[in-house]
């Protein structure tokens, strides 16, 4: 899968390039024990961070970054960005813009009063024939102050224009600087076509290999990383 960001010429030296997920990991996670106690269980038991496909998920795809400092004062927004003018015509300045409250009436998003972040890209996407892109909230952060809409672009025919990514603000006491480079959306190609769903019964041969599976996890850590895990190439530009 070949995915092409392109930029306007004059801005191309002051944009942070989007980045393989796996590079905008947060403090957090490397900052965390790899154990922690259980009342429960009585004994240390492994956390989040010993759990692949929470790891996974969080590492799939690429982020695309925030392009300078934010200020934020509890719902007002500034920054100081001094960028050349673009030489692309109906090209964005501002590292964000706004949805008006009325465009998210009736959605869970919805607070009264309140309008909608719109961060604005940069760059363009392409991705190749049949598939689209997904963008979503960078995964499992949840110390992020906002909290980004979830969206899907055929990118493989909507690649001449910037894709804007709606959010809402989530911390309306924050007062602090969303600094350059915080990832604000993570997204990853997929295929548009629709998937055939198939159900079965579990027959002899599948029911004692489900026992086994089962049996084999619980009777020790890793399992799954050691046996089933599938190694993840890194991106390449």
């Amino acid at each position: 899968m070949r995915v092409i960001f392109r930029c306007d010429p004059m801005l191309a030296e002051h944009l942070p390039r989007p980045i393989p997920a796996r590079g905008a990991l947060p403090d957090w996670l490397r900052a965390m024990p790899a154990t922690a106690y259980s009342a429960i269980h009585g004994r240390d038991i492994r956390t989040l961070k010993q759990c692949p496909p929470v790891v996974d998920a969080m590492t799939y795809g690429f982020m695309v970054l925030l392009p300078c400092d934010v200020t934020v004062d509890k719902g007002t927004f500034s920054w100081d960005w001094e960028i050349p003018d673009p030489v692309t015509g109906n090209h964005p300045r501002a590292p964000l813009s706004f949805h008006t409250p009325g465009q998210l009436a009736g959605s869970p998003f919805a607070h009264p009063g309140q309008a909608a972040l719109k961060f604005n890209s940069f760059w363009t996407i392409e991705v190749e024939d049949g598939w689209s892109l997904f963008a979503t909230h960078p995964v499992n952060r949840e110390d992020l102050p906002f909290r980004l809409v979830t969206g899907l672009v055929d990118c493989d025919r909507f690649s001449d224009g910037g894709i804007n990514f709606p959010a809402v603000w989530k911390d309306s006491e924050f007062c602090g600087v969303l600094a350059k480079g915080t990832p604000v959306a993570q997204c990853f190609a997929v295929p548009r076509a629709a998937p055939r769903l198939e159900f079965e019964v579990f027959d002899e041969k599948r029911q004692a290999a489900y026992a086994q599976t089962v049996a084999d996890v619980l009777s020790a850590p890793g399992v799954y990383r050691k046996r089933f895990r599938a190694r993840r190439g890194r991106a390449s530009e």
